[in-house]
């Protein structure tokens, strides 16, 4: 049986000159024209939706065309593009909120957690048979989601300084009222009996504002992962994506088998288990999910990797996910290179470094020369990197 996936993901706006956010989203959004684009809360961020597939080659694909198509009118309006949960450099206001009036309303109620969603997540699809499906494998999904926050982490700078996590971009998310972990429901009815109390509530405004880890889809029927920060490999995304697509795939499977499904309802450590992985990346310790000890992040994604092969080769992608963790287990998290490369030079190479690995390129994104006793960051143009041949499909 073919499951299918697709992916969203969100791109910060950034001045090719300064390297910082720039609230120019509806200049990109005016060129780019057609469907597959969409604002976002504030004008510094612009959020593309993949097709669906049905392989991972498909979706690498995809997300690939994306990301050269978003380059390309962003070079030609002078700026640049960064998948990434946040980006070094930016500025709190509350006047670049996206003039929309559900948009401006959440401004008005929220204020402040409002004023500073300078975050850019990547979210991903998998097709589900039912509604009542994708309620109940919430909760047989939830435990393994830290894991792929881990493999996406790509925020450790907030407004110019190391907040010394790999996602604070989960940090500042959590701050929403509905975010976090999703809890268990024995049916659609009484995930959908939740969502209204929550909304009469008065907390919310519509089930758009259910910013769970994971959630069923109100216009699809499909499961959507929410945790995951914004990813500057597009491999990354993929990667994600062929675990998720696993991990419901083995719930769909479990619930199947009848009632007995190993879900114990207790998801209180789910919440720590997030911050964890939030603050530690791949390069600490995350809770491992089969025994809630601390333990190594390559050992907790190796397991992961064995525990779902069956699901997995079930549709064709236990060689690709597999090469791909090994890969970023490799190669580190974003957020590693990112320091690395700010420890190396300064924020502003960091940032070069982003927005070349948002285009795909790989390796050296091709630093600028600074005129001679040039002060860190100064006489350069941190997004004007060189192009690089794109890396073929994974797989």
């Amino acid at each position: 049986m073919t499951v299918r996936i697709g992916a969203e993901e969100e791109f910060h706006v950034l001045d090719v000159e300064s390297g910082r956010l720039a609230p120019q989203a509806d200049t990109l959004l005016g060129r780019l024209g057609g469907s597959g684009f969409s604002r976002e809360l504030q004008q510094s961020a612009v959020e593309s939706n993949s097709q669906v597939h049905d392989t991972l080659d498909g979706l690498y694909a995809d997300l690939s065309g994306t990301r050269r198509r978003l380059d390309a009118v962003a070079s030609s309006c002078g700026l640049a593009v960064v998948a990434a949960g946040t980006v070094p450099l930016a500025r709190v206001t509350s006047h670049d909120i996206t003039a929309d009036p559900r948009y401006r309303r959440m401004a008005d109620d929220y204020r402040r957690v409002a004023d500073e969603q300078l975050i850019c997540s990547a979210q991903v699809h998998v097709d589900v048979p039912d509604r009542d499906t994708a309620v109940r494998a919430m909760c047989l999904v939830s435990p393994w989601l830290p894991p792929l926050l881990a493999l996406s982490a790509s925020s450790p700078f907030w407004l110019g300084s190391d907040t010394g996590y790999a996602s604070w971009r989960t940090m500042v998310w959590q701050r929403w009222p509905t975010a976090g972990p999703a809890g268990c429901y024995g049916s659609a009815a009484d995930y959908d009996a939740a969502v209204t109390e929550l909304i009469g509530s008065g907390v919310i405004g519509d089930t758009g504002m259910l910013y769970h880890d994971v959630r069923p889809s109100a216009h699809q029927r499909t499961l959507e992962l929410r945790v995951c920060d914004a990813c500057p490999r597009a491999e990354t995304v993929v990667l994600v994506a062929g675990l998720f697509r696993a991990l419901v795939r083995d719930a769909c499977d479990r619930l199947e088998r009848g009632p007995d499904h190993g879900c114990d309802g207790h998801h209180e450590w789910l919440r720590a288990a997030t911050w964890r992985a939030a603050r530690s990346g791949l390069e600490g310790r995350l809770v491992d999910p089969e025994t809630r000890r601390a333990t190594s992040a390559p050992v907790v994604l190796r397991g992961m990797l064995h525990r779902l092969r069956a699901a997995l080769e079930a549709s064709g992608d236990f060689t690709t996910v597999r090469t791909l963790l090994e890969e970023a287990l490799a190669t580190g998290s974003a957020a590693h290179r990112l320091r690395r490369a700010a420890q190396d030079e300064d924020l502003l190479a960091g940032i070069d470094m982003l927005v070349a690995e948002t285009r795909l390129a790989r390796g050296d994104p091709g630093r600028r020369h600074r005129r001679p006793n040039a002060p860190r960051g100064a006489g350069r143009n941190p997004a004007r990197v060189h192009s690089a041949t794109t890396p073929g499909t994974p797989g």
